[in-house]
């Protein structure tokens, strides 16, 4: 298995990197889109954060379920052992991160008839997909404007319920499949369908570097990388275990963040003057800037937080304006400009 690159050690992209660790606080607010330049860093910070995330507590199943969780959020045999024998038994786990090839069938995503008991003892038996492995962690798609149409429309089934139904071969299975849906990918390459882009909380434009000294840091913290791996780990350690805590700090402050009344007032005037379709801009932008709240260790949102997340929570929500040639993220950045100051 590759050792990944270590995730504080990623130069720059700070947007990235925030949103990522904000998704990583508070699964609910949907994912993360990260789209830009090739050879930016964007699958190098994906697979960086899984690598520092804190164990979660698991059970030893199939879908590594919650314990603590209610029997609507467990696997069917979880909730069978839960009724016949009380508690059940857990283990210290690393998060999944699951990775979802371009080119994978569609029952290696969601899963089919196991062929082999079928064959060999005569049993229709149920094999786990990629969603279920995914289930309580990530699921990361490089290139996810290239995806299949078809695996775009099971994406959304499942990203919408939080759970997977699978209906083929006499089969009928359902089971829990939460994830925090990651993707990335170069918009020259091709658009992605809007049903899948608004599914993802947050997005993210990634650029190449124009200055001089951080475009030589990033080659050389790479090339040191390259020839020693683990020394490069073990010497970016302590950056990292800085990072792992303070996701641990702001996940156990986040039940207490509170959103005042004025708070939410600024979020729906934005999105007004924006003109976002439905309320999940709304939804997202306070989510967002609430698990942003708990990261920087405060009890309270402002209108602050709203400021500093709302480009990242918005652009991707916008309307084409064919007599505006900016783009989205200009039009967010001067329409909050406008509602709040600069």
């Amino acid at each position: 298995m590759s050792i990944p690159f270590p995730f504080s050690a990623v130069v720059a992209q700070e947007e990235m990197k925030r949103s990522l660790l904000i998704a990583a606080i508070d699964p609910s607010i949907g994912g993360v889109l990260v789209f830009g330049d090739r050879g930016t860093g964007k699958s190098t910070a994906i697979r960086g954060l899984a690598a520092l995330l804190p164990k979660m507590r698991a059970v030893d199943c199939t879908y590594n379920c919650d314990p603590e969780a209610g029997d609507d959020a467990l696997c069917a045999d979880c909730r069978t052992n839960r009724a016949k024998k009380g508690p059940l038994k857990s283990r210290q786990v690393s998060v999944p991160v699951v990775d979802l090839p371009l080119g994978a069938t569609e029952d290696r995503v969601i899963g089919a008839l196991d062929l082999e008991r079928a064959l060999t003892k005569g049993e229709k038996a149920f094999e786990p997909g990629l969603l279920a492995r995914a289930h309580r962690g990530f699921l990361y798609i490089d290139e996810v404007n290239l995806l299949e149409d078809h695996l775009v429309d099971s994406l959304l089934d499942v990203a919408a319920s939080g759970e997977n139904l699978v209906e083929r071969e006499g089969l009928s299975i359902r089971h829990p499949a939460r994830f925090v849906l990651v993707g990335s990918g170069n918009p020259e390459e091709g658009e992605l369908r809007p049903q899948l882009q608004d599914r993802f909380g947050l997005s993210v434009e990634v650029k190449t570097p124009q200055d001089l000294p951080t475009r030589i840091k990033v080659v050389r913290l790479r090339d040191e990388f390259e020839r020693d791996p683990t020394a490069f780990v073990v010497k970016w350690k302590g950056k990292d275990g800085k990072v792992r805590r303070q996701i641990e700090k702001a996940r156990a402050l986040l039940p207490t963040v509170t959103v005042p009344d004025a708070t939410l007032e600024d979020a729906g005037r934005l999105c007004i003057k924006l003109g976002t379709d439905g309320l999940r801009g709304e939804l997202t932008l306070i989510r967002a800037a609430r698990a942003l709240a708990a990261l920087l260790g405060d009890t309270e949102v402002t209108q602050s937080h709203l400021k500093s997340i709302a480009t990242s929570a918005l652009r991707h929500r916008l309307r084409r304006d064919p007599l505006d040639e900016s783009g989205s993220t200009s039009r967010v950045e001067r329409a909050v400009a406008e509602l709040f100051g600069a």
